[in-house]
């Protein structure tokens, strides 16, 4: 924790350490709730102002023993009073339901920081045994040593709150979260109202008693440290100072699901959205389909390549067609997403990155996917590629991959991961009136009209809903003839066509923002990151500057076609180091259009960068 002073007053202010930031992180098995607990902690601490980051982190088994390493699932938190980028690297304080929980996650709690220990589990041999534990962590000193223990019997907290409640057992045990989650309330100053709230939204009809089980064990949490003093003094977070106006929480896959529906309208553009459910991008669909009082219309296909044929065909009847998926199923769209290139038909895929290859690490987060969203189609097959760096930041690059894709009538490829999609920020909501339209104006006049004829600046072709009177056309699979689209195999016409796709696709450069820069204008070392690594890099940076180090900064939206300036902007710089939570993508395509002297930062271990990984690294090339 980042402390300030402590303000001297009264006895209850005397009593409150004052920080600049905190990082919570809630474990425990797969059904003890951590998720909820951390994403009502989240919500809590959004609507008292902080300014907050999240990573939740699943495990990939549908419901791994009880017990076993495999099935923690945890949820860390990081909120502040300033601006930050990142979920915070070790956490300050640790809230382990279980023996494997603790085994897990204690190796990454800070040194002197808090470890909240649900105790029954660790009275359990069996239990022990399985997580990996010798003995009893809780016997002796060592952990008192490193740490401020604090054991808590959530179990018998919950029984004892639940007792009149009528519940039987197991039902009444599942609430043994909202008791960890009444802790860190008192712990941190946090009102109980807003989770009253939810949880009276959630269950208040269908299920009250769950409803008033849920509550009594959070206040029963409460009221538990307030009684007995968990701690000496309780922290306090204060409310960030973020630019004037209304934020709400989102994650990215919520941010997404919005940016198409806000594109759909900037554009005047029903909006179609065909997907297959897959981990970590099915959030996309099921938020899609909800909004089917916006004009959405969303299709669940049977398989990943109905979806897209389904999603092709939707735009060629002049919907704004969009597809998601991740890393697996995008190889199953690759043939149907070259019928959409060679038909020149605007089309947006997402693909939610997770790791690979194969199933890989279903629910763990990667940026591996590069080269496959480049290159990862049969013959001469280019699109745009763009990538969201925040989870805030998948609504903007939602509206820009279909801006591109209905400007220059393109498929166009939009990366996030699996730690955008399920992390969450505070999105400050932008006014309607400063979403710049795209206006969508199908062709309609018959004079002259050719399939392929193209537009002078962008070259991209009409288009034409179909059933258009006087505009009857046939596009698909096979080349066509520039113009005309009649199927032309002639070996002129065929090279014409792959130059002519390719440069539609090039003027696209001519047609995007200067990415993101900071820093010094020249010097020893730029710092180039793309998708995901924005926040850990953004954060990593500040603490090495604060250590004397000078360096800058460029973040990558736009990967193909590169901005225009890139390569300039790059040779102002001795070295370019690139963080890539892959094997080095980024680092050889740069290396292949723009030389310079590249040092690929490669981590594939499922989780995102940390701050201080940047820090030490940039240190160490600078030293």
């Amino acid at each position: 924790m980042t402390t300030t002073t402590t303000p001297g007053g009264t006895a209850s202010e005397q009593n409150v350490e004052y920080l600049e930031e905190a990082v919570i992180r809630f474990a425990g098995d797969s059904g003890d709730g951590m998720q909820l607990t951390g994403t009502q902690f989240t919500n809590t601490t959004a609507l008292f102002g902080n300014d907050l980051a999240t990573f939740p982190d699943f495990p990939a088994e549908i419901r791994a023993p009880i017990g076993t390493l495999p099935g923690v699932s945890a949820f860390q938190i990081r909120f502040s009073s300033y601006d930050i980028h990142s979920p915070g690297d070790q956490p300050d304080v640790l809230v382990a339901m279980n023996p494997a929980a603790l085994k897990v996650h204690l190796s990454e709690l800070k040194r002197g920081g808090i470890l909240i220990v649900n105790t029954p589990g660790f009275a359990k041999k069996a239990l022990l045994k399985t997580a990996g534990w010798d003995g009893n962590p809780l016997e002796g000193e060592a952990l008192m040593n490193d740490f401020r223990v604090i054991r808590v019997d959530l179990h018998k907290l919950t029984k004892e709150a639940l007792a009149d409640s009528g519940l039987d057992a197991r039902s009444a045990m599942r609430c043994k979260n909202f008791a960890a989650l009444g802790l860190l309330y008192w712990m941190f100053n946090r009102s109980q109202e807003p989770t009253i709230d939810a949880i009276n939204k959630q269950f208040g009809e269908k299920r009250p008693e769950i409803a008033a089980a849920n509550i009594k064990v959070l206040k029963a949490g409460y009221n538990y440290a307030e009684t007995v003093e968990l701690l000496d003094h309780t922290f306090q977070v204060e409310a960030a100072d973020l630019p004037a106006g209304t934020y709400r929480n989102i994650m990215g896959n919520q941010a997404l699901a919005l940016g198409l529906v806000a594109a759909s309208k900037l554009s005047g553009v029903q909006l179609f959205y065909g997907s297959y459910p897959i981990t970590p991008a099915s959030d996309v669909l099921h938020a899609l389909s909800t909004y089917k009082s916006e004009g959405v219309i969303t299709f669940q296909a049977e398989d990943e390549i109905a979806a897209i044929a389904a999603t092709i065909g939707a735009s060629y009847a002049g919907r704004l067609a969009a597809t998601g998926t991740s890393g697996p199923g995008l190889a199953l769209k690759a043939e149907a997403i070259g019928l959409a290139v060679m038909a020149e038909l605007p089309l947006v895929v997402v693909n939610v990155q997770r790791g690979g290859p194969s199933t890989g690490l279903p629910t763990k987060t990667e940026q591996a996917d590069l080269f496959q969203a480049i290159y990862g189609r049969n013959g001469e097959c280019p699109l745009p590629v763009i990538a969201a760096a925040t989870p805030a930041d998948c609504f903007d690059m939602a509206i820009e991959a279909c801006r591109i894709a209905t400007k220059f009538m393109t498929p166009v490829i939009l990366l996030t991961d699996g730690y955008l999609a399920n992390g969450s920020e505070p999105w400050h909501l932008p006014k309607i009136e400063d979403l710049a339209e795209f206006k969508v104006d199908f062709h309609t006049d018959p004079t002259d009209y050719e399939p392929y004829m193209r537009d002078s600046e962008t070259l991209a072709r009409p288009w034409v809903k179909a059933g258009t009177p006087g505009l009857r056309h046939r596009i698909g699979g096979l080349e066509k003839e520039d113009i005309t689209g009649n199927v032309c195999y002639a070996p002129e016409n065929h090279f014409h066509m792959v130059k002519t796709r390719a440069q539609k696709v090039q003027a696209v450069a001519n047609d995007i923002p200067e990415p993101e820069f900071e820093g010094p204008e020249s010097g020893k070392l730029l710092v180039i990151g793309w998708g995901s690594t924005q926040g850990a890099i953004c954060g990593g940076l500040r603490e090495a500057r604060r250590a004397g180090c000078e360096v800058a900064r460029l973040h990558l939206r736009h990967i193909r076609p590169l901005p225009n300036s890139l390569a300039a902007t790059i040779g102002r710089f001795e070295q370019v180091l690139v963080p890539e939570m892959n094997m080095g993508q980024l680092s050889r395509i740069l290396a292949a259009e723009i030389p310079a002297n590249y040092l690929p930062m490669n981590k594939v271990t499922g989780r995102p960068f940390t701050n201080r990984e940047i820090r030490e690294k940039v240190q160490e090339v600078l030293r």
